[in-house]
């Protein structure tokens, strides 16, 4: 199962399927994967998961990821790794406790990849103000699109919208489909 997740996080990273791109917004559906591979088998793949969605985000080529690895290629590395690995990692923790309430599956199901598409979004976004918020590809950007505010107003203004759809899409899409391998008795009962 990890192997066919993996297969279709690939697919959807390098065809239109995983990305809707809409004027400078790119709204991934990349994190579905990321979380159906955790809620399924838990924490270790859905880190391994989170790492092939890193992979993805380096080979795929975005320009802002292209740009950013020209100004410093160790930063944009961890930008693109480590906050995918942790959305993984913690989806699988957040799966894992929920499992121990009495809320219905698909319930918890959808919370944990609300919480994934969330992750993925705060860290992110922080990884790139973090390592990137000083550099003047950063500077340049946030002053064209957004003069006199301060990068933080910025990119929760430039990522609401992509956000928003993103989480509640992940919800519905990894509660359908782990529900689904749960009935069908695929599901790794942690």
């Amino acid at each position: 199962m990890l192997a066919l997740l993996a297969a279709i996080l690939l697919l959807m990273a390098f065809t239109p399927l995983g990305y809707l791109r809409v004027g400078p917004l790119s709204i991934t559906f990349n994190t579905i994967p990321v979380a159906i591979g955790a809620i399924a088998l838990g924490p270790v793949c859905g880190a391994i998961l989170g790492a092939v969605f890193g992979l993805t985000s380096v080979m795929g080529g975005s320009a802002m990821v292209m740009t950013l690895m020209s100004v410093n290629p160790i930063f944009a590395g961890i930008m693109c790794f480590v906050p995918r690995i942790l959305e993984g990692l913690l989806a699988g923790f957040i799966a894992k406790a929920l499992r121990q309430t009495r809320l219905e599956k698909p319930v918890s199901y959808g919370i944990t990849g609300f919480l994934t598409a969330f992750m993925n979004t705060l860290f992110f976004m922080s990884a790139l103000v973090i390592l990137f918020g000083g550099s003047e590809f950063v500077q340049e950007k946030w002053t064209a699109l957004a003069p006199g505010q301060n990068v933080l107003v910025f990119v929760c203004a430039f990522v609401g919208i992509n956000a928003v759809i993103e989480m509640i899409s992940t919800a519905i899409v990894s509660s359908a489909v782990s529900f689904a391998l749960y009935k069908s008795k695929l599901l790794n009962d942690m």
